[in-house]
């Protein structure tokens, strides 16, 4: 999964949680608690580099949390008072599988959706600047319910929602730092939640950040040499078949 992030920066939140589920065996609800704070932990470093680089929008940060926060504490109650955690995987996994389903077409169709936003800013600004603040609370309640509920979708889907409604507002570096540090409490609140209700291995997680820190080392490292269009269709590849898989 570091290699993964290293290499292309998606792919290794969103395949983490199906392969904890499918090659090993792990639950649903501990799966996703245990990538939860693995993401939390990794992205603190991350985050922690862009927001010294003055790369982060922190007016976009407040508003995706304004939207993600509550929605991430609302799921959490309905988890812990519906016992869903524990007598519905089956939703779990299927809401999983949409969502990865979703991921792999934000991959594939970033850049087209960069440029309907760009065509909608121009073509009436006024209007698409008043709607921005609204929107971008929407988007981020709907990452805070994706995110608790599934552990994916702060990563592609979110960056594509920023790219969005901020088309000429996000430059490349800028939308990765605003990205990453958004989903830094996002993560942190849900996997607390899930801690609470006993999702978590922590044994499974110190493995995977021992074996994260190498691997993005590598990936970064063999990144300027890796065809990244290619490895970025085998990403979204993978991620609808583990999608169907998860859906059937």
């Amino acid at each position: 999964m570091g290699a993964l992030v290293g290499l292309t920066g998606v792919g290794g939140g969103a395949l983490m949680t199906p392969i904890l589920v499918l090659l090993f065996g792990v639950a649903p609800a501990t799966a996703v608690g245990t990538d939860l704070w693995f993401a939390a932990v990794t992205k603190m470093v991350g985050g922690s580099v862009h927001g010294k680089s003055g790369m982060v929008d922190w007016e976009v940060v407040r508003r995706l949390c304004c939207g993600s926060l509550p929605a991430a504490v609302l799921t959490l109650l309905w988890l812990h008072f519906t016992n869903t955690q524990h007598s519905h995987d089956g939703l779990m996994l299927k809401t999983l599988g949409g969502v990865l389903i979703l991921t792999a077409a934000a991959i594939i169709f970033k850049r087209r959706f960069h440029a309907i936003g760009q065509r909608l800013r121009d073509q009436a600004p006024a209007e698409f600047k008043r709607a921005q603040p609204g929107l971008t609370v929407f988007a981020g309640a709907v990452l805070g319910f994706l995110v608790t509920f599934t552990s994916v979708g702060a990563g592609a889907l979110g960056a594509v929602m920023l790219l969005y409604l901020y088309p000429r507002r996000m430059t490349a570096n800028r939308l990765v730092g605003t990205d990453i540090v958004h989903a830094i409490p996002l993560t942190v609140l849900a996997g607390a939640g899930h801690l609470l209700m006993g999702n978590i291995n922590f044994v499974l997680l110190g493995s995977l950040l021992l074996g994260s820190v190498p691997g993005v080392i590598l990936g970064s490292m063999a990144s300027s040499r890796a065809p990244e269009a290619l490895l970025r269709a085998g990403i979204a590849v993978a991620l609808v078949a583990v999608g169907v898989k998860m859906l059937s």
